[in-house]
């Protein structure tokens, strides 16, 4: 094998990593091989992430501080164990054939092909045009500190408390927060993102000098944190639960309990620290898909609101 290529055996697979001591990461020096062991460390987290969706690819082949792609398809010559799954993008009179997560040496291969981000579908394989997971992301503007971000979420948990339904939080990687819901797979992305407006001003009407549902970016006042209803559309995708970003610094976007919102610092988890908080504390998700949460009374509010 050349010097710039190592093995690294996942599952009982051999996928070789070319290039491994390239800087990805030049804040602390980190290479694509320190990526790789990163997402190993995190395998059960990550792969639980993202099992069975469709998964966009964010790749930057020669590190973070340079070109970023955005990878739908799956390109030619992927090995034959690696799973994929065909998304309609009826718009365009295409399709794309994606990354279907179902092992950790999927995840690993990716990293081979430079993807530094995962950015998964909310909805799996079995039925790709209904979704299974609400996306509440809670985007703060540029003069928006961190303490409205932690104070417009203890509202989320206050409501979806109310509603019954259960919040797995998680940083963004960036300024903000994310609050994943299981849903019962039987509605459209239309409805969805209805129901998901819906939450939006209901956060909205509980915060309002701190809350903006206002779509376009330059309508919003930027001290203002934006509670980003899109997210839930067919085919927008934000970064899954333990994937990194393609920052200098290498943060991720990490589970957290709802305990620590208060003291939480986005900056802290990077693929630095994160493996040795996973190893203590496990996957903070696991029990994300023990139960699933019915649309319907969202949808009763965007009913009643008159929401499109």
């Amino acid at each position: 094998m050349d010097a710039d290529q190592v093995e690294v055996e996942v599952g009982g697979r051999l996928v070789r990593i070319s290039n491994p001591g390239r800087v990805y990461f030049p804040a602390r020096g980190e290479t694509k091989l320190d990526l790789v062991r990163y997402y190993l460390s995190v395998g059960d987290g990550i792969v639980r992430a993202l099992r069975e969706r469709p998964c966009m690819m964010h790749r930057f082949p020669s590190g973070v501080a340079g070109e970023k792609v955005h990878q739908k398809r799956v390109p030619h010559g992927a090995p034959p164990w690696l799973e994929t799954v065909r998304v309609e993008f009826p718009r365009y009179g295409r399709h794309a054939d994606e990354l279907c997560v179902t092992e950790l040496a999927s995840v690993v291969w990716a990293v081979q092909m430079s993807t530094v981000e995962f950015h998964p579908w909310n909805s799996r394989r079995a039925d790709t045009e209904r979704p299974d997971e609400w996306r509440i992301d809670l985007d703060p503007g540029p003069r928006c500190g961190f303490a409205t971000v932690r104070r417009v979420a203890r509202i989320v948990r206050e409501i979806l408390g109310e509603l019954g339904a259960t919040g797995w939080p998680k940083t963004s990687g960036g300024n903000g927060l994310h609050v994943y819901v299981r849903i019962e797979p039987r509605w459209g992305f239309a409805e969805l993102r209805r129901a998901a407006l819906a939450f939006a001003r209901e956060v909205e009407r509980r915060a309002p000098d701190h809350v903006t549902t206002t779509w376009w970016r330059k309508d919003r006042d930027p001290a203002m944190l934006f509670v980003d209803y899109n997210q839930n559309a067919r085919d927008h995708t934000i970064a899954s639960a333990y994937s990194v970003r393609g920052v200098p610094e290498g943060t991720v976007s990490t589970p957290i309990t709802w305990d620590e919102i208060d003291q939480v610092d986005p900056g802290q988890f990077t693929i630095a620290t994160v493996p040795g908080r996973f190893a203590e504390l496990g996957d903070l998700h696991q029990g994300i898909d023990d139960s699933a949460w019915p649309l319907d009374t969202l949808l009763e509010w965007a009913e009643r609101d008159g929401l499109d």
